[in-house]
């Protein structure tokens, strides 16, 4: 069951938990920021590279999309749990980026928008699966 688990669910939370529990804004103000330094890097071509807050949490939505792929990819009955799941993160991210202004971010929009190709690409695999299963016509039986 822990595998039906919407990952990008952890990406939401991670995302609350720094706006509301640091108060990270947006701009500049009061607090710390999205685009805030984290750590930075010197490249071999001399050029400094620095990873902000909003760019590490970016990099984790990438990564646990990655594994919601994988995930859409099973057959199943809890596939359709999962499918069903991510669809219910996708309305939670939507309903609190239009309605929360510590979700109106662009980091946040970006987050939705992988949680949407989340959705997309579980239904998209789970119908081009079946479609596969079940032969109609000549020669198909």
């Amino acid at each position: 069951m822990l595998t039906t688990f919407p990952l990008m669910a952890v990406a939401l939370i991670v995302y609350n938990g720094i706006a509301f529990g640091m108060g990270v804004q947006s701009v500049a103000g009061a607090g710390p920021t999205w685009a805030d330094p984290l750590f930075s890097f010197t490249l071999i071509s001399g050029q400094p590279w620095q990873v902000s807050l909003g760019d590490a949490v970016l990099a984790l939505g990438l990564f646990l999309l990655f594994f919601e792929i994988l995930k859409a990819t099973r057959v199943g009955r809890l596939s359709i749990v999962d499918h069903l799941l991510s669809t219910l993160v996708l309305i939670l991210f939507l309903i609190e980026f239009l309605a929360v202004p510590a979700a109106g971010t662009s980091i946040f929009f970006l987050l939705m928008l992988m949680t949407l190709v989340d959705v997309m690409a579980g239904f998209s695999v789970s119908i081009r699966t079946a479609t596969r299963d079940v032969s109609l016509g000549e020669g198909g039986l």
